[in-house]
């Protein structure tokens, strides 16, 4: 098939790597955020998956909004029969989500319908699940609501940070991504709506979402240090200044849960 692969951060890349290395499919474009300022001389810097594109001599579609006419002519100027989609960060409007044969499809780090939206992972941390996923979706105007093609397993381990059970998923979801446009190629998968018992949201942790509160259980604290890690960084202040905490990186003993 010919594809336009919409991402933009790190963990977007092993989904773009596979299926460039997939004899079935042909990656004619890619879609990726502007760049944006990094470092301390705020910089003007291309997102990761601009970089690989570069790299490996494919075309980068960088649109301020989904929904500019340059942007959506470009798009329908390409033809893809699919467009994968892993952490592009932008809402996808109508007009460009009607463009491409078998329109846009998902990778979302989260067994759907849990935690649709923005964090995913740091709220399944956040939850305590020892279970998680991937989910490959159709994209529908709704947030993460469309019907699901696949999805993959993932054991979530004690001492996992969000960095770390983000970066198995990457990896996992790529393959799981490469299965899908393989079955929609040949017509072998079909997507299953998602049911309307379980539905939980993830939005982004802000700053003020990681402060700890050093009243609450031991586990609580745990938990909240392994998913603002890396980002945003739980912390805490003493003596008037700000503090960032990391996870000890061992599980707790049995009985420090609430």
């Amino acid at each position: 098939m010919r594809l336009v692969f919409a991402g933009t951060p790190a963990v977007a890349l092993p989904s773009l790597r596979a299926l460039l290395e997939s004899p079935q499919h042909d990656v004619v474009a890619v879609v990726t955020r502007p760049d944006r300022p990094a470092g301390r001389g705020r910089k003007l810097t291309p997102p990761p998956v601009h970089v690989l594109a570069e790299e490996t001599g494919i075309p980068v579609l960088s649109p301020a909004r989904p929904r500019d006419p340059e942007f959506l002519a470009a798009l329908t100027e390409l033809a893809p029969d699919c467009c994968p989609v892993v952490a592009y960060g932008a809402l996808l409007p109508p007009e460009a989500l009607a463009i491409p044969r078998l329109g846009w499809v998902n990778l979302h780090f989260s067994l759907l319908p849990a935690f649709r939206g923005a964090a995913p992972v740091q709220r399944t941390l956040l939850a305590g699940d020892d279970l998680t996923g991937a989910s490959v979706f159709q994209i529908e105007p709704a947030m993460d609501s469309g019907p699901v093609y696949g999805v993959v397993t993932e054991r979530v381990r004690p001492t996992d940070t969000s960095g770390d059970l983000l970066e198995r998923l990457a990896q996992s979801g790529s393959r799981l991504l490469v299965a899908v446009m393989d079955g929609l190629a040949d017509g072998s998968v079909q997507g299953v709506a998602q049911p309307a018992d379980g539905v939980s949201f993830a939005p982004k942790l802000s700053v003020d979402d990681v402060l700890i509160d050093w009243s609450l259980p031991a586990v609580a604290v745990d938990r909240l240090a392994r998913a603002a890690t890396p980002a945003p960084g739980a912390w805490t202040e003493f003596r008037g200044r700000r503090l960032k905490i990391g996870p000890v990186g061992t599980e707790l003993p049995a009985g420090a849960g609430p």
